[in-house]
C-alpha cells in the first residue's frame, strides 16, 4: 500500500485588487495577489493572470467495444487546434512535424452551468457522445473513469471529469456536431487500445486528456 501524501505547506492567497472580467468566451482576469504563508508571514504583492470562462469545465469521454475477436477498440475523433497548430517556430525548442495542432482526441466538451452536478456531468457526456462520435446513450450509461484533473492549473481552474462507455458500433449515426468550422470534417477513428497505447509511447496521440483516459481505461478493461 502506498505511503500517504504529506500535508500541504498551506498556503493562502490574498486578493489585493481585482478589476472587472474582460469580455469574450474566454476573459483574462489581471490580478494583483499576495500569498501569506503557513507561519504567519505574507508576500509581496504580485500580479498574476487568470483565465475564466462561463462553462469552465469539461468531460471526456471513452467510447469503446470489442470486436468479433475480442480485442477492445477505442474511437478516437481529429481535432485542429489553434493555439498549437499557430505555434511560432522561433519559439519550439525542436523542429515541429507539418501536422502540428492537428491532434487525435478523445470525444470531450464543455460543461454548461446547468450541468453542474453529478447526474449533469453525466448528461454532459451523453450529450457530447452524440454530437462528436453519433452515439446515443443514457446519461447513466457513462461511468467514471477514475477522478477529475487540471490540466493547465497555472492559467485555467478548468476541471477534466472523465467517463467511459460501451457502444455498439451498428447503431452510429452520423455525428450531429455543435455548428463549428473546426468540427467540419472531422475524422473519426476506432482502432485497439493497444494501438493506441502504442502511439502515444511514439507521441503520435498528443492530447493530455486523451493520454489520461486511455490509460486508465487499460487499466479496467485488459
Amino acid at each position: 500500500m502506498a505511503k500517504p501524501l504529506p500535508p500541504f505547506p498551506y498556503t493562502t492567497l490574498e486578493v489585493i485588487a481585482e478589476p472587472p472580467p474582460e469580455d469574450g468566451f474566454l476573459r483574462v482576469r489581471h490580478l494583483q495577489l499576495r500569498a501569506r504563508f503557513p507561519d504567519g508571514s505574507v508576500s509581496a504583492p504580485f500580479a498574476y493572470d487568470q483565465v475564466e470562462r462561463t462553462a469552465l469545465d469539461a468531460v471526456v469521454i471513452a467510447a469503446h467495444f470489442r470486436d468479433a475477436d475480442g480485442t477492445l477498440q477505442v474511437f478516437l475523433r481529429s481535432a485542429l487546434r489553434p493555439p498549437a497548430a499557430r505555434r511560432s517556430p522561433e519559439i519550439c525548442p525542436l523542429p515541429e512535424r507539418s501536422t502540428l495542432g492537428h491532434l487525435w482526441e478523445l470525444p470531450a466538451g464543455l460543461v454548461e452551468p446547468e450541468e453542474r452536478s453529478e447526474q449533469g456531468l453525466r448528461a454532459c457526456a451523453a450529450r457530447e457522445l452524440a454530437e462528436e462520435l453519433g452515439f446515443d446513450a443514457a446519461p447513466d450509461a457513462m461511468l467514471p473513469l477514475g477522478p477529475s484533473t487540471f490540466p493547465a492549473p497555472s492559467v485555467l481552474g478548468e476541471r477534466h471529469f472523465f467517463f467511459h462507455c460501451r457502444v455498439n458500433p451498428a447503431a452510429q449515426h452520423a455525428p450531429a456536431g455543435d455548428g463549428s468550422a473546426l468540427e467540419r470534417h472531422a475524422a473519426i477513428l476506432a482502432i485497439p487500445l493497444v494501438d493506441a497505447l502504442h502511439w502515444l509511447k511514439l507521441g503520435e496521440i498528443e492530447d493530455a486528456k486523451t493520454e489520461i483516459a486511455l490509460r486508465r481505461l487499460a487499466e479496467i478493461e485488459p
